[in-house]
């Protein structure tokens, strides 16, 4: 086995470079690296201008997401040996602003998040020598799988639509939104439904599944967005049979 491989990674500057450009970088090839392990590799033997987030190594923050030979990857969890003989293509994750080489502009996500209320919702909250809010174990796995989410992004790198129309909300903040009516502690399913039940809420997904092909985790965006298509389907068809307009 060739002990080096080649990092070509994108390099943009936008004080100085007009568009992205492309720059090699020779790295050990260990059994042992991931593609972040080259990056800092370059960043500390031979580059110190790379621009990139990261921050825990482990798959939990979700800072490391990056394009790596086209594919939409946690760049702590991607390992060099499955790249080479390389080169393997190192680029900003596809489909947001590009701000510096490597990092990308994810405000547009950090707004549209908020919009779904992703935390819990009550009605009326109990007193705090009440106790905890309990659940049962079967009430847990209802929202379980939608809260491994960490905001990585990859799901809306991959995500086709998200790509043409920059108004759709995207698979996570919608996967979050479910993960928070799924919980038998919240009372906010109502309020987001308001939110997602318009043309650049749920219906804007064509359940392509890229998104739920990208997650990292396991998370499944398509399967919590034709989940909840379900329900805002019922809910206006509730609304049309029942006194009142009752959901």
């Amino acid at each position: 086995m060739v002990d080096t491989v080649t990092l070509r990674v994108t390099r943009y500057d936008p004080d100085v470079d007009d568009e992205p450009r492309q720059q090699d970088f020779d790295v050990p090839l260990r059994e042992d690296w991931v593609v972040l392990d080259g990056l800092n590799y370059v960043k500390d033997r031979l580059d110190g201008s790379l621009s990139y987030r990261w921050s825990c190594r482990m798959g939990i923050c979700g800072s490391c997401g990056m394009m790596v030979d086209g594919e939409p990857e946690l760049t702590c969890g991607t390992f060099l040996v499955d790249h080479a003989p390389g080169p393997v293509r190192v680029e900003p994750l596809a489909n947001f602003p590009v701000v510096r080489d490597l990092v990308v502009d994810i405000d547009d996500f950090l707004t549209k998040l908020p919009t779904v209320s992703p935390w819990l919702v009550r009605d009326v909250d109990a007193p705090v020598d009440g106790g905890e809010y309990l659940q049962t174990p079967a009430e847990l796995d209802e929202y379980k799988q939608y809260s491994m989410c960490i905001n990585c992004m990859l799901c809306y790198s991959a995500c086709p639509v998200y790509g043409v129309d920059p108004d759709f909300v995207g698979p996570a903040a919608i996967a979050l939104a479910q993960r928070y009516n799924l919980d038998s502690r919240d009372a906010g399913a109502d309020a987001r439904l308001d939110v997602l039940n318009q043309p650049e809420g749920l219906w804007s997904c064509t359940f392509v599944g890229e998104c739920t092909t990208a997650c990292p985790k396991g998370v499944d965006p398509a399967g919590a967005i034709q989940r909840y298509k379900l329900t805002a389907a019922t809910a206006t068809l509730k609304s049309y049979l029942l006194p009142g307009g009752r959901r």
